[in-house]
């Protein structure tokens, strides 16, 4: 669900922009940079909980290997769809529509916590470790979005943010 709303928004947020530079940049798809970049800031997020957790780096290292294919996978059927060369107001539409559904879906795993994207367990890590539990603080022009998902999205499923040894 994450990879389809970003397949359709490819370019549209900052990660993604910058992934896609980077992918013109050195003529290859999108999916290695957001790799590349990702694995990253897994290496950040471990740096940010203070410890070593390797089920949390693994987990974040198999989900975006995952996810960065499927975004080249959506990428290729919405290019071959034509969507690039929609009218702006449309693509501005289908943008809007693949950034609700990938922040509907960083509300379900981030609430699941079981694995995630890199990107969006930096958030969770900001959020419940440095912004006292403020998505919008930690997610900022998302947040509003994964907020309102958490409140009207799969009502049984709760935050599940866990560190070793912070009694989480």
């Amino acid at each position: 669900m994450n990879a389809l709303g970003n397949g359709l928004t490819v370019g549209t947020s900052p990660w993604t922009a910058s992934e896609v530079n980077i992918a013109q940049l050195v003529g290859t798809s999108v999916g290695l940079p957001m790799f590349c970049v990702s694995v990253l800031v897994a290496i950040v997020n471990q740096l940010l909980i203070r410890q070593w957790d390797p089920l949390r780096f693994f987990g974040e290292i198999g989900f975006i290997a995952c996810f960065s294919y499927f975004v080249n996978v959506f990428v290729a059927f919405f290019t071959w769809l034509g969507v690039p060369h929609l009218p702006f107001l449309l693509r501005a539409v289908l943008c809007f529509l693949g950034v609700a559904t990938f922040c509907c879906a960083i509300s379900i795993y981030q609430r699941a916590n079981l694995v995630m994207h890199p990107n969006d367990d930096t958030t969770n890590i900001l959020r419940f470790l440095y912004c006292h539990n403020r998505v919008v603080v930690a997610q900022l022009a998302n947040g509003p979005l994964i907020g309102f998902f958490d409140r009207h999205v799969w009502h049984g499923l709760t935050h599940n943010f866990r560190v070793k040894g912070a009694g989480n």
